[in-house]
């Protein structure tokens, strides 16, 4: 295939040297040599102020006016709730949100504070949505479709913007996950150099932005290629080409959504020198640990889908690495960090742009295969209604045996299912469910498969200078994470807050995952039967066999019933 001059080039576009690292002149901290900070005790604006002076994380954010986008989002409402009930003197709330879906931005913004996340600030503060102040935008659109007048409102009143807003998913086509990450991230960006009293610029990114790497330090690495030459070169393209060229693009990287990541980090990173920056880094973002109940869910994205669906006993076998780890971290810890890390940058000012990595696999590790047994074990005893199946999945590593399985538990039960269905005079459907099924865990294979180290050297740092209040109204030490009880936490919230269960429907459950074993142990007896019928019966040899074995297992029973007896 021919190459369209200046476009398909772009991964051989300039690499930069690795960023090495060595020893400020000052004593002060570790430099890479590209200029960010690895070991951030550094302080821009915090020399000869002693910690009495310096206010504490609700002080801080007490009179504030707050710039959040990505706030009708999972981790967006998570802060928002956490803001308004940890500070309650912040003075607003400005969230950036588009209509959608018929909806108005008000009426997005409404549904999303009569939720079940707010009824802890609800209490204590009725009127707690006279804070929240919803701003017309679409980061599709030049200059996030902000009106002048929202422009000029903005820039005249916010002290801290949180930079929640992305596309989340893997598959998404390279330009729509280009304008959605990066190209909004830049306009933002600007938006943010137009604010006279703004202290702090907190951009969300992933821990796993740089996946290509096996350990991932807390610095910004060099981008796979240059921002701007990208967008350039993808901007007169067609959808077709660019699809065509995104394997290319992305080289080592497995999908659109971590390559964009690490092109936004390098976006923000250019920033520095103008604006106070942190960046936060979290893993895989899971339910709620504590905050503001334990178990809070609102999605079927990454492993709330695979939970509910082993729970529901459509998913039986998943392809992963038992002895990897899972590296989980609960969103409110995330939300806690990010709460943290905007007071730090904006009362310290370090001298350049300071990354979180948010992990816990390297300070409290918890493996897929211990995984599946906790969502196995939660979900037999507290089990979600209507199941398929008894909940009964399966880890494996062997593309072979997953592959076995997938057809014998997968796919064969769902023909018979939906040929059932045709004969009832209904739409078939469970094929269909299973073909979903298995393109979302084909995503999560990449990530379930091996093992990152992260370094999390500034998150500790962050945590020692936290007074023992604010360690506890913002705690986000993985250390204290009980993982057990968390994933059965985590599991109970897919089925209150995910599918609307009740929790006194349990019962009824139980009673149907018994009508599910038996319905098994009668069908497993005919197809023995069946098999004895068409197989054994019509030759000696296998009835030969057939006896041998039954009668082996005769003696071995006799054998046990008289050990018994002896030692009694």
């Amino acid at each position: 295939m021919s190459q369209p001059t200046g476009g398909v080039h772009v991964g051989l576009w300039w690499r930069q040297k690795e960023p090495t690292v060595e020893r400020d002149l000052d004593g002060l901290g570790e430099q890479a040599t590209d200029g960010h900070t690895r070991l951030t005790d550094i302080g821009g604006g915090t020399e000869g102020r002693s910690m009495a002076s310096i206010p504490s994380i609700p002080e801080y954010y007490a009179g504030k006016n707050v710039l959040i986008t990505g706030a009708t989002g999972f981790m967006g409402k998570v802060l928002v709730e956490k803001l308004l009930r940890a500070c309650p003197e912040v003075r607003a709330l400005y969230l950036l949100v588009r209509p959608k879906a018929g909806q108005s931005m008000e009426q997005r913004v409404s549904d999303m504070m009569t939720c079940k996340l707010f009824d802890r600030v609800r209490e204590v503060n009725p009127d707690f949505h006279l804070k929240i102040i919803p701003i017309s935008s679409e980061l599709t659109q030049p200059g996030l479709a902000i009106s002048p007048e929202d422009v000029e409102r903005l820039s005249a009143c916010i002290n801290v913007v949180f930079h929640c807003a992305a596309t989340i998913r893997f598959d998404e086509p390279l330009k729509h996950a280009l304008q959605l990450n990066v190209i909004a991230t830049q306009q933002l960006l600007s938006l943010a150099k137009q604010m006279q009293h703004l202290e702090a610029f907190v951009h969300i990114s992933t821990a796993y932005a740089n996946c290509n790497r096996k350990h991932i330090d807390e610095v910004i690495y060099p981008p796979p290629v240059e921002p701007k030459k990208l967008i350039d070169s993808l901007e007169w393209m067609d959808d077709s080409i660019v699809r065509d060229i995104t394997p290319r693009l992305i080289g080592d990287r497995p999908n659109t959504y971590t390559y964009t990541k690490a092109l936004a980090e390098c976006v923000v990173q250019q920033e520095q020198d103008k604006l106070n920056i942190a960046i936060i880094r979290p893993s895989i973002v899971g339910a709620s640990w504590q905050e503001p109940v334990p178990g809070w869910i609102d999605n079927f994205n990454g492993p709330s889908g695979v939970f509910i669906a082993a729970g529901k006993g459509i998913l039986r076998t998943m392809r992963a690495n038992n002895d990897a780890v899972a590296d989980l971290v609960p969103v409110d810890m995330v939300i806690n960090l990010t709460l943290a890390a905007g007071w730090y940058t904006a009362v310290h000012r370090p001298k350049s742009a300071l990354v979180y990595n948010c992990t816990t696999g390297g300070i409290n590790p918890f493996h897929w295969g211990q995984i599946e047994h906790h969502v196995m074990s939660s979900f037999k005893r507290n089990p979600l209604e209507q199941a398929f199946r008894r909940p009964n999945a399966n880890i494996t590593s062997n593309y072979l045996m997953n592959q076995y399985w997938i057809l014998v538990s997968h796919k064969f039960p769902a023909l018979i299912y939906d040929f059932v269905l045709r004969l009832s005079g209904q739409k078939p459907q469970m094929m269909r469910i299973f073909n979903r099924l298995h393109k979302a865990i084909g995503l999560l294979e990449y990530f379930s498969s091996q093992d990152w180290e992260w370094n999390s050297e500034n998150m500790s740092m962050l945590m020692s200078q936290l007074t023992p209040e604010d360690r506890r109204t913002f705690n986000f030490d993985v250390r204290q994470l009980n993982w057990p009880e968390y994933i059965e936490n985590y599991c109970i919230g897919t089925k209150k807050y995910v599918l609307n269960e009740d929790m006194s429907d349990i019962p009824a459950a139980r009673q149907h995952l018994r009508k599910l074993r038996n319905i098994r142990y009668t069908f497993n007896t005919l197809l023995v039967v069946f098999i004895w019928r068409v197989f054994i019966a019509r030759s000696q040899m296998a009835r030969n066999i057939w006896y041998f074995v039954v009668s082996l297992c005769f003696k071995f029973l006799s054998y046990f019933r008289a050990s018994s007896t002896i030692t009694k």
